[in-house]
């Protein structure tokens, strides 16, 4: 094969993949000598997942067949789980595997040439731009309110003829605050129905509120609403992908259209199927890292730092400017955290022990505030 020559032209992407942010995931912790190395830098669950989990996954065999382009199995036992129809379920690789069907489906570049818009808040999901911007849709992201919550006033204004899409991330990450049931429905109230409402609930097992909303209570009632959900956080399963989104047939019938076909393995799909029907002992776990979230922050509060309220598995250190430095104090004791450059850090809730030395940290850094 020859050489291209210093003129030749080369083959570009479009525009937009240019401008793009790149994805960041957490990196994995330096490693100290005479310091176990913790990764609190992308939200996973620190367990395992549970021995009949484990179990599923090693007596999987049929690894040269095709899984079912469904997830069958799974749909099924979801429907039986939340009690709602299995046809209203569509799964995907995570739930930002489900969310990038959801946007490919119903947001992009029109016949017209005119580009649909999507709202979203800002800070939240890092990923959301990513996927708008590659579908040529455009992004609308609506700032947070001082407290770090979603602004839901801002995110009504901002509806224009051209919105197609708004994501509400509850918990939202990385901040951590909850949205509620009853400023939720308002919004819907205001919202036209023709603009499809996403929300996100990556981190609703770890929630203690009994007036957070509920995806799918909503979408019961309402025909714009998806519920987004995902196996990767409380059933520890995030290195086998499996996420869904629940919404009305008028949804799910493009939903599936634009899914990649076979991206739920059957592996999988096994294992989520397994963990639901240990949901109790999967539940007991949460509880565990519930718990030690309320001590993480209880003990934060303590010395005098001023986060957010958190829901999920992680705390918001609202650093701004010295959130590098914070990320490098982190590193220096062997725990990796994730640093939002100019805005603030995202710790995410581990090991006991990992946890202790967050706190110790955390007790050093603010002496030198």
């Amino acid at each position: 094969m020859s050489d291209v020559t210093e003129n030749a032209a080369t083959p570009s992407p479009r525009p937009v993949i240019g401008r793009l942010p790149a994805y960041k995931a957490g990196k994995p912790p330096v490693v100290i000598p005479g310091l176990q190395p913790y990764k609190l830098s992308s939200n996973e669950n620190p367990g395992t997942p549970v021995p009949s989990v484990a179990q599923a996954i090693k007596a999987y065999e049929d690894y040269n067949r095709y899984p079912d382009p469904l997830s069958t199995k799974l749909r099924n036992r979801l429907a039986e789980h939340f009690d709602i129809p299995a046809e209203d379920i569509v799964t995907g690789t995570g739930s930002l595997g489900a969310l990038t069907q959801i946007i490919n489906a119903f947001a992009g570049t029109n016949e017209d040439g005119t580009g649909d818009e999507v709202i979203y808040p800002w800070r939240s999901f890092e990923a959301y731009p990513i996927i708008v911007e590659t579908a040529g849709a455009t992004s609308v992201q609506v700032p947070l309110t001082e407290d770090h919550r979603i602004d839901l006033d801002a995110m009504v204004e901002a509806v224009t003829e051209n919105t197609s899409v708004m994501i509400l991330c509850t918990p939202n990450n990385p901040t951590g605050p909850v949205l509620r049931t009853a400023e939720v429905e308002d919004l819907l109230s205001k919202v036209p129905t023709n603009v499809l409402v996403v929300i996100d609930e990556a981190y609703l097992e770890y929630l203690r509120d009994d007036e957070a909303v509920n995806g799918l209570e909503l979408y019961r009632k309402h025909p714009n609403v998806v519920a987004l959900r995902t196996f990767s956080k409380a059933h520890s399963l995030a290195n086998l992908r499996v996420g869904y989104s629940v919404s009305q047939p008028h949804i799910t019938q493009y939903l599936r259209k634009v899914a990649v076909p076979f991206g739920v393995s059957s592996v999988a799909e096994a294992a989520a199927v397994a963990s639901l029907d240990a949901i109790d002992e999967v539940l007991e776990r949460v509880e565990e890292t519930v718990q030690e979230r309320n001590k993480v922050v209880a003990a934060l509060t303590e010395q005098g730092w001023k986060i957010p309220e958190t829901h999920a598995n992680f705390v918001w250190l609202p650093l701004g400017e010295r959130a590098a430095e914070f990320a490098e104090a982190a590193g220096q004791q062997a725990l990796s955290v994730r640093a939002f450059e100019g805005e603030g850090v995202r710790v995410s809730i581990g090991e006991p022990e990992g946890n202790a030395r967050f706190i110790e940290l955390c007790a050093e850094f603010i002496k030198r505030s």
